[in-house]
């Protein structure tokens, strides 16, 4: 179910008609979990034929007001507007994922534990992003959250020191992971590469004003090396160096571990979500059938996130188990899941009355159920 506040905004770039067609698509992804076109054409609840339904979908999908800047950014920016306050902290993670010919560097937010998208680009070649394409999509994304203080995080992909002059020039924050092989120089000291400092499980060390490559011309930032302690059973495979202009280690460590964030997004979007690696479109459909997702994915997560607060979880999924530290379930899955539920009530609706009639002793438990789907149902 699309949001109230969603549909308000998109009013403004698309016609009735469109309008009705994009809610349909959501409404479909939401169920289907699947964005291949065929799929697509195969459900579309439209009283045609099915070759004409499939012509519809790829008319859509090729009109030039699905333009993430144009739909997409005043959506997001209304959603982080109800979450986050201006002026705060907002931590920005920068990323690439590929599939077959696929390959998308996208930036998202990261916000409690979950990345958000916010803008992405197709790049026109296979392997690593360059600075330029880097500049290209942060760009914008540093344009319209100015009212926020940007913290830029990025794997070892994103470790050039170029990159973080860049930043350090937009002034803005950074921790950009670094790769073992790269070399360091301490004040007055030779350059090693960083995998001569020892290290070992449980290391917590912070160097200040270090030059990072023996490139000319780039400033000093400082070096946080990191290695969790075995936890639960689990270590670890290898410590962290991550370059920053964030003034200690803690920090730096805190902020960067947000970065996993963005695996559970692209997870969303492919297997775990929308199957999006199915698809076979073409690169512009492809663009934006990851705006329907963009969509679709935190309106999903909204819906969540409003059925915890209306305290209504337990209709959606399982309880929380004793001694388990971590959610079982996102605020995306239980949106997602929670309206599936529904769907499928309306769809056996005679089967359940008839079993509800038959089961007296019941009845004040499923009365209790049908009050949930209704707070559940309630616009956002």
């Amino acid at each position: 179910m699309l949001p109230t506040f969603y549909q308000t905004l998109l009013q403004k770039y698309l016609t009735q008609s469109q309008l009705i067609t994009l809610k349909m698509l959501v409404w479909l992804l939401q169920n289907q979990k699947q964005v291949r076109i065929e799929r697509l054409a195969a459900t579309l609840p439209l009283p045609i034929q099915q070759n004409s339904r499939r012509r519809h979908l790829q008319r859509f999908l090729n009109l030039d007001a699905l333009s993430v800047v144009l739909l997409w950014f005043p959506v997001i920016e209304e959603i982080l507007k109800r979450q986050v306050k201006p002026k705060s902290q907002l931590v920005i993670a920068l990323d690439r994922t590929q599939w077959k010919e696929n390959n998308i560097l996208m930036v998202s937010v990261i916000y409690q534990k979950r990345a958000l998208p916010i803008y992405w680009c197709l790049l026109q070649k296979n392997g690593s992003s360059n600075l330029a394409e880097q500049q290209k999509v942060l760009r914008p994304v540093i344009r319209l959250l100015k009212k926020y203080k940007l913290v830029v995080i990025g794997d070892r992909e994103f470790q050039s020191v170029e990159l973080a002059s860049w930043l350090h020039t937009e002034r803005l924050q950074f921790v950009l992971r670094q790769k073992q092989s790269t070399t360091f120089r301490e004040k007055r000291q030779k350059f090693q590469p960083l995998n001569n400092i020892p290290v070992y499980p449980g290391i917590r060390q912070f160097y200040t004003n270090i030059n990072l490559t023996q490139k000319q011309g780039f400033g000093r930032f400082n070096l946080a090396v990191y290695w969790k302690r075995k936890h639960r059973g689990k270590q670890e495979n290898q410590a962290w160096y991550l370059l920053t202009n964030l003034p200690d280690l803690k920090t730096a460590v805190h902020i960067y571990s947000q970065r996993f964030g963005i695996e559970a997004m692209f997870r969303d979007c492919k297997t775990g979500g929308y199957n999006l690696e199915d698809s076979k479109a073409s690169p512009d459909r492809l663009m934006r059938l990851i705006l329907l997702i963009a969509i679709a994915l935190t309106s999903a997560w909204l819906q969540g996130q409003r059925t915890l607060l209306q305290k209504q979880r337990a209709y959606v999924c399982r309880s929380q188990e004793k001694g388990r530290t971590r959610k079982r379930h996102s605020n995306f899955w239980i949106g997602l899941y929670g309206q599936n539920w529904i769907v499928a009530w309306h769809e056996c609706q005679a089967w359940v009355q008839e079993l509800v009639g038959s089961i007296r002793n019941k009845q004040a438990y499923y009365y209790r159920g049908l009050r949930a789907m209704t707070l559940i149902q309630l616009a956002l």
